[in-house]
């Protein structure tokens, strides 16, 4: 099973730039994305649709902000939300049911360059935890996303310029770390606990050119389906956003 993940930063932008093209190339059983940043009724006239794909969308209520969407090979049973509605109109999280484990969508919180929303994103991190840990009870899950931290030195092209800035502070390394401390994996450490690459680069002074990156992208997976991973990865030769996709692949 494939599955990809993307913050495509606006998904119409994203399409101009070749994102039908992305999925016919890679073919993923389940394609996520984030900051979709188009409502129902925009995207209804924008006439998306994408063939050989059943299509959910969970939209936030600002118009232009935020937002998810699913691409899955076959119908499944999609839940949007984790019943707080702080988060749920800004339409963060999806729940797809793929049978043998649940399969969550996130787009967590941007602390801000001022961090005035740090208070914000611990809760959502507090409260989508508990989220997959009630979810764990009843069968294993992945998350995937951008999760908006670099959880290690490892995980930016220059770490000491950028302690206390947002994605990089103590408040939320920590909270990366109460993921993994939580039976969770970060498959791309898993099969590349020293490889350095990364996932999203700033528009400015040419950072992706440069590859001065940040790794903010992750598939964390239950402890349990760690042995059925055979391929994670960072597709940063995939151009149409600021952020690379992510694969995770299982056997």
């Amino acid at each position: 099973m494939k599955l990809i993940s993307w913050n495509v930063n606006g998904i119409r932008a994203c399409i101009k730039k070749g994102f039908a093209d992305v999925v016919d190339q890679l073919v993923p059983d389940v394609f996520a994305v984030q900051e979709i940043k188009i409502d129902d009724n925009a995207r209804n006239k924008a006439d998306l649709d994408f063939r050989g794909y059943e299509e959910y969308f969970n939209p936030a209520q600002k118009k232009g902000y935020s937002g998810t969407g699913l691409l899955t090979k076959r119908r499944v049973e999609v839940k949007n939300g984790i019943g707080i509605e702080e988060f749920d109109h800004e339409g963060r999280v999806q729940t797809a049911d793929l049978g043998d484990f649940y399969f969550v969508n996130a787009y967590f919180p941007n602390s801000q360059h001022d961090l005035k929303r740090l208070k914000f994103k611990e809760k959502f991190n507090q409260e989508i935890l508990q989220y997959l840990k009630n979810l764990e009870k009843i069968k294993p899950i992945i998350i995937t996303g951008d999760f908006n931290v670099a959880r290690q030195e490892i995980d930016l092209a220059r770490p000491r310029e950028n302690v206390g800035n947002a994605g990089f502070t103590k408040e939320e390394r920590a909270w990366a770390d109460k993921f993994l401390a939580a039976d969770l994996i970060d498959s791309f450490r898993l099969l590349h606990p020293d490889q350095k690459q990364y996932s999203w680069w700033s528009y400015r002074a040419g950072a992706r050119r440069k590859n001065i990156g940040w790794r903010i992208d992750y598939f964390l997976v239950s402890k349990v389906l760690a042995p059925r991973i055979t391929k994670a990865y960072i597709l940063d030769d995939i151009y149409g956003s600021d952020h690379a996709p992510i694969g995770l692949e299982l056997n």
